[in-house]
């Protein structure tokens, strides 16, 4: 092995700096002299070095401060090397140099003029993973709002909310009088007790787990809290918040089930690889029985004679030993003084002014009705339909008017697409390996299992968990991967990464990034925008984790039938915008397509002879599509990406030719009219169906009536629907969209959701959605005033499903939420009232003055409160168990939590909108 003094004998002077430099960069520069000197035997020459440095070392160390200044160093600034040959030096910092290869890799967008010209560094979106984990990300300037505006949209939230408080207090002033007709006084003489309420807790019903805003009943003894909804349900004689369920785990065949051979021999084996997580217990199974125990007590809790709710039995969670006396959070002048404040501002000059803005005429059709084809996208072909077009605007584009343009839309329900919106931003890349490497982290322990190697993700196959390295994941989501022996496209979907829930503090410059992608920041912008009602919550009250969240998945073309990577068909609790961040298309290669064309064959027969009872494919299956497509037609059209169908060898029954590819070919036909074709090609990146609000109920109608023609967990079929679209179960294909139509008149807003377009999803509207490439999508909850009415609507039919749902949780409290908004909004628009801003205050006061006295015992509601992240991550394992501190607790499920009471309930819970599955995404 050669001694440094020969490898130094053997390079020029100028390379000898480069190495030397190359050293001094690891070891200092004192520890490189003082080496070299004792390699030349000469130790006592290092306490004066300056005087004595042979000549060799002068050269050496001259070309080494020339390296760390002049315009010969090779440093770059990405990789922090400089033996990569050429690098780009910054014209605009005159510090930072860039070498080629990381140029060419990690910012294949910009050329070396680019670079020359303003370095990554200088433009704010270097990569490097010095600068992705740096502290103090400057956040995103906020956009500048008139005060007319702040008027105008604070009178719309007046206007959209008060008739849900009119309404509340409706049903309040029911339930006073019947209290005051159980004590036997006079409504005005009635005095409710004002129950102990903190701004950082969250209050749920006992029963129901639905949260609680004001009034409610509660028991003396044991503190069990009943809302009035479930009081309402007790009287009429219902069992309150929904019917008790008994799961049974679905079966497992066995991996050659999933692929198609029905008869499995390797029984209920699994790959090794492959871990069941707890969280399939949560899922709808395919048997479901009551649990007569549970339902036996509910029905023996009745109300009295005259309306009294007794405390329910001790199987229940009470006590039974008294009755539910009724009480209120808030002073009860506080909601009618309120009422009357917003009544003044509606009759004002101010909200008269405002309103008479608002114009009815849409942009999109000209003065003859005619639709205009700028900023509009056909997603539908409905005959008589006047909402076939979707409003779709450039980000860059859009000015102040186009606004109220959007809430035009956005009012009606219809979803609004807005591309271009990585134009809005610096350009930091979202590649998956630039986010790894942004959170990847060394192990400090080697015994403990580091989160950010091994992570969690969904096979689209049959539903299960599996544990991969995170790089072989993403390695995967560039270049694909497939299932064993079979060559069937494996999809992952990565579940709950970034692992903490916190995604701008793991991801600081990401969640940047996101925020100033967002368009139309009044109603998405999470900090300030003045129609996000959860932006309206006071400071220390506990608000809901509504994102960013990332989606990450692989994905594939043509629509296999089974495994494909789909968000299944669910409803969002609030309003919800997606960003599709990044793409990558995988290619496919000729070889696998005769052993998935020969795989898809099986899985046929085996819903045929499953789903449908048929044991050969012909033109009488209701599995055949009916449409005459002929074979020459079908072999004119192809996927462009993934399968192409003449790549397919041909099979011997004709009908199936016609059922199998030729939907393809139909799928493509329809595609090519209203689904975002461009010059022929396909760009889309993921296949976006929305459904309208109002086809909610024939949705749920068709789903039910078809149930047993759908697969969900190890891919058997669905035997029995809990709730159609809460479940989250179904996903409807190519045929099943076809069918829905042709017996319900029902069809989509469909189309592709392209790189850098952000989709606006209304609450309320059911939808699904397929990768066609691999995708990473990111995507923020918010509440707009337009939507409160359909929010309630929504949390009234989670409260009613089985305390084990997935959705039963009331993740939002949106009654809190929009109680708040008014409240705030009112006091912006009528500040000469500060009585419930001094309220408000007594609050911060009594939660002040409570963490002064935190050793009194203070009795405790169903109230999850703050916890650490971790904390509420190992809450979500934990199994139903009670807890006593004085009273008991009502609970809140936690996120993937079947029903679970935590043992010690958190500081505050993990209320995410999504949980395991709420939320849109790949």
């Amino acid at each position: 092995m050669l001694t440094m003094r020969m490898m130094l004998r053997q390079l020029g002077p100028r390379t000898q700096g480069v190495a030397m430099f190359y050293r001094l960069q690891k070891r200092g520069r004192r520890e490189v002299q003082g080496r070299f000197l004792s390699q030349k035997g000469r130790k006592e020459r290092v306490k004066n070095k300056r005087r004595h440095h042979p000549p060799r070392i002068k050269i050496v160390l001259k070309l080494m401060g020339k390296m760390l200044t002049g315009d010969n160093a090779l440093m770059c600034h990405q990789c922090q090397r400089n033996d990569k040959g050429r690098v780009v030096w910054c014209n605009s910092c005159r510090n930072k140099r860039f070498c080629v290869p990381c140029i060419e890799r990690w910012y294949p967008n910009l050329s070396e003029d680019e670079f020359a010209a303003k370095c990554p560094y200088c433009r704010k979106n270097c990569n490097c993973k010095g600068c992705l984990r740096m502290r103090g990300v400057e956040e995103p300037p906020k956009k500048e709002i008139s005060e007319e505006n702040q008027i105008s949209y604070a009178c719309n939230v007046v206007r959209l909310l008060l008739p849900w408080l009119r309404k509340l207090r409706q049903e309040q002033m029911e339930e006073k009088k019947l209290e005051a007709k159980i004590k036997g006084v006079l409504v005005n003489e009635m005095k409710l007790e004002q129950a102990e309420y903190n701004l950082d807790e969250r209050v749920y019903c006992n029963n129901c787990k639905t949260s609680i805003v004001d009034f409610h009943r509660s028991c003396k003894y044991c503190f069990y809290d009943l809302c009035l909804d479930c009081c309402v349900e007790i009287r009429r004689g219902e069992i309150p918040g929904g019917e008790e369920i008994m799961r049974v785990k679905p079966e497992d065949r066995g991996r050659a089930y999933l692929f198609g051979t029905t008869n499995s021999k390797d029984g209920s084996k699994r790959f090794s690889m492959r871990r069941h997580s707890s969280s399939l217990e949560n899922e709808p199974s395919n048997v479901v029985g009551s649990s007569e125990g549970a339902n036996n007590s509910l029905e023996l809790w009745k109300a009295e004679s005259d309306g009294s709710i007794p405390c329910p039995p001790k199987e229940l969670g009470g006590c039974g030993g008294s009755i539910l006396d009724l009480k209120c959070f808030f002073p009860e002048k506080m909601l009618s003084n309120l009422e009357e404040r917003a009544d003044r501002i509606m009759r004002s000059e101010v909200f008269a002014k405002a309103v008479a803005k608002r114009s009815d005429q849409c942009p999109c059709y000209d003065h003859s009705g005619n639709i205009r084809t700028q900023d509009v996208r056909e997603t539908a072909n409905t005959k008589g339909s006047s909402d076939n077009h979707l409003y779709c605007p450039v980000a860059t584009a859009i000015k102040e008017d186009d606004l109220a343009h959007f809430q035009m839309h956005w009012t009606k329900g219809e979803p609004v697409i807005v591309s271009d919106v990585l134009h809005l931003t610096s350009g930091l890349s979202w590649e998956p390996l630039v986010m790894w490497r942004a959170l990847r982290e060394k192990k400090t322990n080697g015994d403990v299992e580091d989160e950010h190697f091994a992570v969690r993700a969904l096979d689209c196959l049959d539903w299960c968990e599996v544990e991969i390295n995170i790089h072989m994941f993403f390695v995967g989501y560039m270049k694909g991967r497939t299932h064993h022996m079979t060559h069937w496209p494996e999809m992952l979907k990565l579940k709950d990464w970034p692992p903490s829930s916190s995604f701008d503090q793991r991801l600081p410059r990401h969640g940047a990034e996101f925020i100033s992608a967002l368009p139309f920041p009044e109603y998405t912008d999470p900090r300030y925008g003045p129609l996000n009602l959860t932006v309206k919550l006071p400071d220390g009250a506990l608000k809901p984790d509504l994102g960013p969240k990332t989606y990450i998945a692989y994905g594939f073309y043509q629509e296999l039938g089974r495994g494909d990577s789909v968000t299944k068909l669910h409803c969002d609790m609030s309003d919800a915008v997606n960003i599709l961040t990044h793409t990558a298309q995988v290619p496919y290669a000729r070889y696998q397509l005769e052993k998935i064309e020969e795989t898809r064959k099986k899985m046929k027969e085996q819903d045929l002879q499953e789903l449908y009872g048929v044991s050969e494919l012909n033109l009488s299956s209701p599995f055949t599509d009916s449409r005459n497509i002929s074979a020459d037609e079908m072999s004119k059209t192809s996927c462009n990406y993934g399968l192409d169908v003449n790549d397919v060898p041909p099979v011997n029954n004709e009908s199936e030719v016609q059922s199998g590819a030729g939907q393809c070919s139909d799928y493509i036909d329809k595609d090519r009219s209203y689904a975002g074709m461009h010059n022929g090609e396909r760009t889309g990146g993921a296949l976006w169906d929305i459904f309208r609000r109002e086809d909610s109920d024939k949705i749920q109608d068709y789903l039910r009536k078809h149930a047993t023609e759908f697969r969900h967990i190890f891919c058997n079929p669905v035997k029995q629907v809990i709730h159609p679209i809460h479940d989250q179960t179904f996903y409807l294909t190519e045929e099943h969209k076809r069918k829905l139509k042709e017996e319900y008149g029902v069809e989509p807003w469909t189309f592709e959701q392209k790189l850098g377009e952000a989709v606006f999803i209304p609450a309320g509207c059911p939808h699904q959605v397929r990768n066609l490439k691999s995708c990473i999508k990111v995507a923020m909850d918010f509440v707009s005033p337009e939507s409160v009415n359909e929010c309630m609507k929504l949390t009234g039919e989670f409260r009613r499903l089985p305390p084990d749902h997935r959705a039963k949780e009331d993740k939002l409290e949106i009654k809190k939420i929009a109680l708040h908004a008014l409240n705030q909004v009112v006091n912006f628009l009528d500040p000469s009232s500060e009585w419930s801003k001094s309220w408000f205050a007594q609050l911060k006061n009594k939660k002040k003055a409570g963490a002064e006295e935190q050793e009194k015992p203070k009795r405790k509601r169903g109230r999850p409160c703050r916890k650490s992240n971790d904390e509420a991550a190992g809450d979500r394992h934990r199994k139903k168990g009670g807890r006593q501190r004085g009273r008991k607790r009502g609970y809140g499920k936690s996120k993937d939590g079947a029903g679970a009471v935590d043992v010690k309930p958190p500081k505050r819970q993990r209320n995410l909108l999504k949980g395991s599955g709420n939320r849109v995404g790949g």
